[in-house]
């Protein structure tokens, strides 16, 4: 059974940094790229950043790909994405996903 479990939220300020952590369980193919989701309240859910399993190789939304970065450690079976210059509308539950399997979330507050 896979568990995607997501962790590193909390509450900032406009202009800082938080990091979050998103580690997997069970078996799943490397072929699945990993990636980041996010939904603030009254929109849909979005995607933000992925990255392949077996290549490292990242990618990313528009409205992030110069503030956001996405990593792996393939030992710890955990991605990461680090946010900096956080914004007011960077503020959503941000969810990790992988295969269809999806993580409880995790709340990022940013205020101005």
């Amino acid at each position: 059974q896979v568990q995607v479990v997501e962790s590193g939220g909390g509450l900032v300020q406009a202009g800082e940094s938080l990091s979050l952590s998103c580690t997997v369980s069970g078996h799943v193919s490397s072929v699945y790229a990993r990636g980041w989701f996010r939904q603030a309240p009254g929109k849909e859910r979005e995607f933000v950043a992925g990255i392949g399993w077996d290549d490292g190789n990242p990618f990313y939304e528009n409205s992030v790909k110069d503030r956001f970065t996405v990593s792996r450690d393939k030992a710890k079976n955990t991605i990461y994405l680090q946010m900096n210059s956080l914004k007011p509308e960077d503020t959503a539950v941000y969810y990790c996903a992988v295969d269809q399997q999806w993580g409880q979330g995790t709340q990022v507050t940013v205020s101005s």
